[in-house]
């Protein structure tokens, strides 16, 4: 039997509320309570993620639970501006939300906060708040340090191709009104407001380039008190309610899997972590898969821990990973090869570090330095290296999700503009957390990067998978990332590069390739000067190995079936369309090497609205100089039988040796009419001591 689905408001204490698409069971109908699922996301739930909602059903219909879809403050029909990403008072909000869950006729009192990525983030940061009815939370796609984990700075370096997606359409996002028929009266003077005071997060995001209060806000790690590949205790000490952690291989926010299942596990709070071979989308529906229903998953959780259910959830191992093993890249791959583990805290633990010197391994790309020409300092052998600016097109973004942001391309061509070393490991061997290397490199500039990569590739030659990336602005050498230090040019400078958290296997045929160069283009800016030499004798390779799972294979539960020419006939019957274009190459005659995006939709949605989406996206560096650019635009389109509204934003950005020049445009109109021409212009200097 199926329940109801109706639009409510939560107050807030300043006369404000919280837009709330609120699913009750057949239950709450008939008199009982019930636990009810929170996720506040500001990406509209009336309209661009209105096809979220067959999960809520599902949720509502199969197991008995209510569910509250919140748009954050000043965000789909929410009143108010949107400040920032995680603003203080997005946490106050959802803490009063919370407890007017709580306290409703039909609930239990038993609140669960889940979803992805952003309301991932949000889950953690109420978890560490406390609040009295927060029993649970699932957190999709999350990371827990905003700093280095995000869609901002990788290693202290800006994220480029991230700039012409995320940032730039939140512009565009931000600039749309509130639903009418969900609004009411008053939304065009609402929607006015909301243009004329909502900045561009963009801008912030450039002038905060160093960690501190300003990232540490909402990140759940404390870095002062982690070392580089430990755990992370101090904020996650603030959780008490169990965690469930789902994380993708394929996806950029990975990297907390490991060290937030000990820290949690450590602090005596229940915690399991599922990590499959996902990209940034539902692990049913995820391209890569194998996919699992993650709505079962999530359930069985919310079973446990918000109706005390007794259903062995917390006996089993508390996590599961997708070991991977090789394929030949594809950037629209549908499936990887691999196999499930289950692990516990003891098998984690007996991970173990194997230590790979590159002294004595064949190097491709290096150059034999003569002994009086090596500076004082090396340990030896020492290599010298012609390091590029714009090398890592192969590996695209470090973020996959729906093309065009698909999985990393064949590495050769990145490789053979890299210093490359072949590993041999046992057959059989898993790589199973954060590879780690030590390099020591001999700076040409006061600024520079390592960036450091590794694919799984045939022994007898053959296509270069990417199975993990890490990148380091040597600025941030000492490990402080509030600190940067300028390098030396002519002095060696040593360094740890982490890699992302993995799980693969090295199957009999094939070898690790690690893969060093001085940039991580365009997934990162291109720093502004290279290094030229490596000091092999001081250079290494950290993999940790597993020593294996004493635990059975896990059983996942099947993604429900879907056939797609039901699907295909349901999108065409409803004038649904998209495209989607993804390019890069090379300039011959400027030295400049580019990437290209284009892709958008038309889709209808509730309300009787008809939703148009459009990205444009090109990158460019000089690969002689450095200077580079981003160019992006985003178009949303939205007509209801009230209005047909359309908001433009546009972005150029240009970064040079001394920091970063942003202009950001936006236009609003109303059937066709201008309402608003907004520009914001920006210098901002790149900051060392």
């Amino acid at each position: 039997m199926t329940g109801t689905h109706e639009q409510v408001r939560i107050p807030l204490p300043d006369g404000g509320f919280l837009a709330t698409a609120l699913y009750l069971p057949a239950a709450a109908g008939r008199g009982e309570r019930v636990p009810v699922l929170l996720e506040a996301l500001p990406y509209r739930k009336d309209d661009l993620t209105s096809s979220y909602r067959p999960e809520y059903v599902r949720f509502r219909d199969e197991h008995g639970y209510a569910v509250a879809r919140v748009d954050l403050r000043g965000t789909g029909s929410s009143p108010g501006v949107a400040l920032d990403e995680y603003h203080p008072t997005e946490q106050a909000d959802l803490h009063v939300a919370i407890g007017w869950l709580a306290a409703q006729p039909w609930s239990t009192g038993a609140v669960g906060m889940f979803g992805t990525s952003w309301s991932g983030f949000n889950a953690l940061q109420l978890a560490c708040e406390r609040p009295p009815a927060l029993r649970a939370v699932v957190a999709s796609y999350a990371t827990d340090d905003r700093w280095t984990d995000d869609v901002h700075w990788m290693g202290g370096a800006l994220r480029l191709l991230d700039q012409v997606d995320y940032p730039l359409y939140m512009v565009a996002m931000n600039a749309l009104p509130p639903v009418p028929a969900v609004f009411g009266d008053g939304w065009r003077e609402e929607w006015h407001r909301r243009v004329e005071e909502t900045p561009p997060w963009l801008l912030r995001w450039l002038t905060e380039q160093t960690d501190g209060p300003y990232w540490r806000h909402g990140s759940v790690r404390d870095r002062s008190l982690a070392p580089v590949r430990g755990p992370s205790p101090g904020g996650y000490e603030r959780i008490a309610c169990p965690v469930l952690v789902v994380a993708g291989w394929a996806d950029g926010y990975r990297d907390n899997t490991f060290r937030t299942f000990r820290a949690l596990h450590d602090a005596g709070t229940p915690v399991h972590v599922l990590a499959g071979p996902w990209s940034h989308m539902a692990p049913s529906t995820s391209v890569p898969g194998p996919c699992v229903d993650h709505v079962a998953v999530m359930a069985r959780w919310w079973d446990r821990w918000l109706r005390d259910v007794p259903n062995g959830v917390d006996a089993e191992p508390p996590v599961t990973v997708f070991v991977r093993s090789y394929a030949a890249p594809e950037p629209d791959a549908a499936r990887w090869p691999g196999r499930w583990e289950a692990h516990d805290r003891a098998s984690l633990d007996a991970v173990r570090d194997v230590v790979v010197p590159l002294a004595g391994l064949p190097l491709t790309g290096a150059r034999p330095v003569a002994p009086q020409d090596v500076p004082p300092g090396a340990t030896g052998p020492v290599v010298a290296h012609d390091a590029a600016l714009d090398v890592g097109a192969a590996a695209w973004n470090s973020c996959a999700a729906s093309l065009p942001w698909g999985q990393p391309l064949d590495q050769r061509e990145d490789e053979a503009r890299s210093l490359c070393a072949d590993v041999d490991l046992p057959a059989g061997a898993v790589v199973l957390g954060h590879p780690l290397v030590r390099v020591r490199v001999l700076p040409v500039a006061t600024r520079t990067h390592v960036s450091a990569k590794l694919s799984l590739v045939p022994v007898g030659g053959g296509p270069s998978l990417l199975v993990a990336r890490g990148l380091l602005d040597l600025a941030y050498r000492g490990g402080d990332g509030t600190a940067p230090t300028a390098l030396v040019p002519g002095e060696w400078a040593d360094a740890e590069v982490e890699l992302e958290a993995a799980a693969f296997e090295v199957t009999p045929g094939y070898r690790l390739r690690l893969a060093i160069a001085a940039a991580d283009w365009p997934n990162t800016v291109a720093p502004q000067g290279v290094w030229s030499m490596l000091d092999v004798g001081a250079t290494e390779l950290v993999l940790p190995v597993s020593a294996g799972s004493p635990h059975p294979v896990p059983v996942l539960p099947e993604p429900l079936a879907v056939p797609s020419d039901e699907a295909a006939a349901a999108d065409e019957e409803a004038g649904d369309s998209s495209h989607v274009q993804w390019q890069h190459g090379y300039d011959v005659l400027t030295r400049t090497r580019y990437a290209d995006v284009d892709h958008g939709a038309t889709y209808a949605a509730p309300h009787d609205a008809r939703c148009t989406e459009h990205y444009v996206g090109h990158v460019e560096v000089d690969a002689r100089t450095g200077e580079q650019t981003a160019r992006g635009m985003c178009r949303y389109e939205v007509e209801w039988p009230q209005a047909r509204v359309r908001t433009v934003a546009r972005l150029l950005l240009h970064v040079d040796g001394d920091g970063f020049t942003a202009d950001v445009d936006l236009d609003v109109d109303a059937d066709d009419e201008p309402v608003a021409r907004r520009r914001w212009q920006t210098r901002v200097d790149r900051r060392l001591p």
